[in-house]
């Protein structure tokens, strides 16, 4: 496996223990500058780990809502430079143009995630409302998805410093992709279900972050029902779940959990 994309490096470290200390080789989760280019232009600069880069801007293109669908994807092509990774995709003209627009309104794109809203009707109206149904057995197939995280975690298990998004299909684990950024890693694992045409009608995402709003925002954009996650949710991703109709249930630990919306 290529080093600059397996998602982790070692680094040379003093580990030290009370009063003794000693040398030894320690894994590191890497962070690259990814940045993502459409039809030529540069529209983001994303912090991530550089694996599975492919699936990563497909989901950030779909849950951004600059495509529609991958038919209007055309090209993709990842390069890697002494600066970081550059994705240059070329897309239809229908997603460049809503693309231009959106970026005559933003003013920076400085980590804000609110950079083209121009009021707060706006944060909500532009989303749609999930229509995905949540059944009951789901709720309880959660505590099962959960215990099969740990094993799954190939780059966290070596490093301690990456999310999962996890999905899950009567109750087991299908497909888990892992950054050092939540957003990020839940983007790949949207790319990877546009990419396989999964049906997000049959499961649900388990995270191992907090639940944050432009997390619940990504799943209400690409019809995800339910979203579970280890850590709290913040009260904006508590509202916003409520207006978009998405099922949102934290505190998963163990064979308990805390549902928020429903």
């Amino acid at each position: 496996m290529d080093t600059k994309t397996r998602g982790y490096e070692t680094v040379q470290v003093h580990r030290f223990h009370q009063d003794s200390s000693e040398n030894e080789m320690d894994y590191i989760v890497q962070e690259y500058p990814v940045a993502l280019i459409y039809n030529g232009i540069s529209h983001a600069v994303m912090m991530a780990t550089p694996s599975d880069l492919e699936v990563f801007a497909k989901g950030f293109s779909l849950s951004e809502g600059i495509l529609h669908n991958l038919s209007e994807l055309y090209s993709l092509e990842i390069r890697h430079n002494a600066l970081g990774v550059e994705v240059d995709m070329t897309i239809s003209s229908r997603a460049f143009m809503a693309l231009k627009k959106h970026r005559r309104m933003m003013v920076g794109r400085t980590g804000c995630g609110l950079c083209g809203i121009e009021s707060l009707k706006q944060l909500y109206s532009e989303l749609p409302l999930v229509s995905s149904k949540v059944p009951s057995l789901w709720l309880n197939q959660i505590p099962r998805a959960i215990a099969q995280l740990k094993a799954r975690q190939k780059i966290s298990e070596l490093t301690g410093g990456a999310h999962a998004a996890a999905w899950v299909v009567k109750g087991q684990i299908v497909a888990l992709f892992e950054d050092v950024g939540r957003h990020n890693a839940l983007d790949k694992l949207l790319g990877h279900l546009a990419e396989q045409k999964l049906n997000v009608a049959e499961g649900f995402v388990v995270m191992t972050s907090r639940a944050s709003y432009e997390l619940i925002r990504k799943c209400a954009q690409y019809n995800i029902g339910l979203l579970a996650t280890i850590s709290a949710p913040t009260s904006m991703a508590i509202e916003m779940a409520k207006q978009l109709n998405l099922t949102l249930a934290s505190f998963c630990r163990g064979d308990s959990f805390v549902l928020y919306t429903q």
